[in-house]
């Protein structure tokens, strides 16, 4: 037991210098911003203070609440300290909500805003920024929040339960895991929404309403339909929503406007529907999938094994 405890506390030790060290490391980071463009944007007034407010977000608290939290770790009041920080946790998550309009409105002043332009090159050019840019450093207290959880666990798990800073930590653990989910959340939804916006682009025409609230997008892929009669086999693009699939097929090649979009053949909700292996079991050459729907029965094809396995888990997910 007393090897075990002495083990834990080197262990326990090393990360928490560790925490430190790289702690000391992000405030620099986040004082280059600070010093350089906050402090100087407010006092010049090249931005307005709305505007301020949008491209830096809660920077200023996110920079007070390590400051503290490196106070703590230096005097080695690890618990506490701790404890004291994860009440500013929240910050990490509004920080994200704000992070894609803060870099908007970033791209839009510099492209409007010619004395912010040129103070923004000439704060970049200085030794102390090592050739990074403002737009390296904004996502930095995401990036740590990532650490923060590595960081909490590994001291959590070198922490004998019977001391009274394993409460502390547990709890510190908790809240940074769920601040770090409600991040992941956010980025999440964001891609969605790019991967949402990007297929309603590729269909021709506005017929098809891709963008629906609450509609998640899983996949796409070229598919064989083999058809009822014994027509030759048709290439259809499928696009797989959590609530629809979408078959279309290319537009002509010459066509003027559509040359490289896809026309949408059909639309198949999936709460009625089947999925169903023909032979995708076997190891023959790729696989045969037939989709029952209320009023169609589809048969789709590759010869690609795999990619029709995956098809099959992506699709029976979907309409489960």
């Amino acid at each position: 037991v007393e090897d075990q405890r002495a083990r834990w506390e080197r262990k326990r030790s090393r990360t928490a210098k560790e925490l430190l060290e790289t702690e000391h490391r992000y405030l620099e980071q986040l004082d280059l911003v600070l010093t350089y463009f906050v402090t100087i944007l407010k006092a010049k007034g090249t931005l307005k203070p709305a505007v301020l407010e949008t491209i830096f977000g809660p920077l200023e608290s996110l920079y007070s609440a390590s400051h503290v939290l490196s106070f703590h770790l230096e005097k080695g009041n690890l618990g506490p300290g701790l404890e004291n920080f994860c009440q500013s946790l929240d910050l990490y998550g509004h920080y994200a909500e704000n992070l894609e309009q803060a870099n908007k409105t970033l791209k839009e002043q510099l492209r409007k805003n010619k004395s912010f332009r040129r103070f923004k090159k000439l704060q970049e050019t200085r030794p102390q920024f090592q050739g990074r840019e403002l737009e390296d450093l904004l996502p930095l207290p995401l990036q740590r929040l990532h650490q923060y959880k590595h960081f909490f666990r590994d001291l959590l798990e070198n922490t004998s339960p019977d001391t009274a800073d394993y409460q502390k930590l547990a709890k510190a653990v908790k809240s940074v895991s769920e601040v770090s989910q409600w991040v992941q959340d956010i980025f999440d939804k964001r891609e969605n929404s790019l991967q949402l916006l990007r297929v309603q682009k590729l269909l021709k025409g506005q017929k098809t309403q891709v963008l629906t609230p609450g509609r998640w997008y899983i996949r796409e892929g070229w598919l064989l339909v083999v058809p009822s009669k014994g027509e030759e086999l048709k290439r259809r693009m499928f696009f797989l929503f959590s609530d629809i699939l979408i078959a279309a097929k290319p537009c002509h090649p010459l066509h003027p406007l559509n040359s490289n979009k896809l026309s949408c053949q059909a639309v198949y909700p999936l709460h009625q529907c089947s999925v169903d292996k023909v032979f995708g079991h076997t190891q023959s050459q790729g696989g045969l999938l037939s989709l029952s729907f209320p009023h169609k029965t589809l048969l789709v094809m590759s010869s690609n094994q795999q990619e029709i396995h995956d098809w099959y888990r992506s699709l029976t997910a979907a309409v489960r």
